[in-house]
């Protein structure tokens, strides 16, 4: 048998695929509303590559309340770093939209395209991964985290204690799985 060559198809996933089968069992209501919610995702990826390399680029926005628009600004502004990796172990690290440390001061920003209520939960991990990378904690240096969304800036800062039981939190764990990996048997 010779098969077709689909080598364009590579590391791409149809939104009617095998392997996310559930489809199968949808009305066209269920369809069309799982169908919006992919593209709306797809939308959410290409406005945060958009941002970034507007951002990496220093093309600002127009000056007004539109959540795109302030999260570029505030990040040039801030000369903050793209999509900055953050480490603790191969078990515990992420990239954060945005984030800049001067003078003892952390900033990380989260650019969100969807409605859905969001935390800055997120935002803490990646302050508690900062601390734990860079060797600082999170009482010796301040900590704005801010989430763009809906048009608004909701700004946090937290408290070291909280970014310090993360940091606790995250080492536990990570010595909890780095045990479950040496006694397991895959």
């Amino acid at each position: 048998m010779n098969f077709k060559d689909h080598s364009d198809l590579t590391g791409k996933h149809a939104f009617l695929s095998p392997s996310s089968y559930h489809w199968i069992n949808y009305d066209p209501e269920k369809l069309e509303a799982r169908f919006i919610s992919a593209m709306a995702a797809k939308r959410g990826t290409d406005l945060h590559e958009f941002a970034h390399q507007a951002i990496r680029l220093a093309i600002k926005m127009p000056k007004n309340r539109k959540t795109l628009h302030m999260y570029v600004n505030d990040a040039i502004n801030y000369q903050m770093n793209v999509e900055q990796p953050l480490y603790y172990s191969e078990n515990c690290f992420g990239h954060a939209d945005t984030l800049s440390f001067r003078n003892m001061f952390l900033r990380v920003h989260d650019l969100k395209t969807g409605v859905r209520a969001t935390s800055e939960h997120q935002l803490e991990v990646y302050a508690a991964l900062f601390c734990l990378e860079y060797g600082y904690t999170p009482f010796e240096i301040r900590i704005e985290l801010r989430i763009y969304q809906t048009d608004e800036v909701r700004v946090y800062e937290p408290t070291p204690e909280s970014i310090a039981q993360i940091m606790d939190t995250i080492i536990n764990h990570d010595r909890q799985i780095e045990q479950l990996k040496e006694g397991s048997v895959w």
